[in-house]
């Protein structure tokens, strides 16, 4: 796969060349290789973002905080255990989900393309994943407001959607948006 090559593409590929019953967390980290460290930040982002069960947000922040200190760290790939890397859902289940996904993904994807290329860099991406670290560990104290921690998880998703389409832009619109937001957040305190 290059890395122009479309995030609904990737799907599609992963579905159409996998072989077996299951599709593991290590299968879709493979073929998403190349997009660094935000598929592993979408799911927990999203997740925290649409369910506001107390426990949720926090357990997200604390996963996708533990993400993004090893790209400050400077590691190309994200590490997982292999007891997690293992974790999979049924093949018929994610191919249902690609065919429910790929016309959205499809008509949202012209919104993301690489754009300003420096930050794409070693660099950027830790300054970036510093940011990322914050506006993760904040989901917990703001669990204790009702729906508070949606904001930095919505930020974190448009963030992570960003990083996989290789979109500087989409980035530092979702950081810009974080650091007003949390400057808003810090006068009303």
């Amino acid at each position: 796969m290059t890395e122009t090559t479309r995030l609904s593409e990737l799907m599609t590929s992963l579905d159409d060349e996998h072989e077996g019953n299951d599709v593991s967390i290590n299968d879709i980290l493979k073929t998403f290789e190349s997009r660094g460290f935000g598929p592993l930040l979408v799911i927990p982002s999203l997740l925290a973002l649409v369910c506001p069960v107390p426990g949720i947000p926090t357990a997200c922040g604390l996963f996708m905080a533990l993400i993004a200190i090893q790209q400050v760290f400077g590691r190309t790939h994200p590490w997982l255990p292999s007891r997690l890397r293992e974790v999979s859902i049924g093949a018929d289940r994610f191919h249902r989900m690609v065919v429910r996904i790929g016309p959205w993904a499809k008509r949202f994807e012209y919104l993301f393309k690489p754009r300003l290329e420096f930050m794409n860099t070693n660099a950027a991406r830790r300054v970036v994943a510093v940011l990322i670290t914050l506006l993760s560990l904040s989901m917990a104290p703001l669990e204790l407001l009702p729906f508070a921690a949606a904001l930095p998880a919505g930020m974190l998703l448009l963030i992570a959607l960003g990083m996989i389409a290789r979109d500087g832009l989409v980035v530092l619109a979702g950081l810009a948006v974080a650091i007003v937001g949390g400057g808003w957040l810090a006068m009303l305190i």
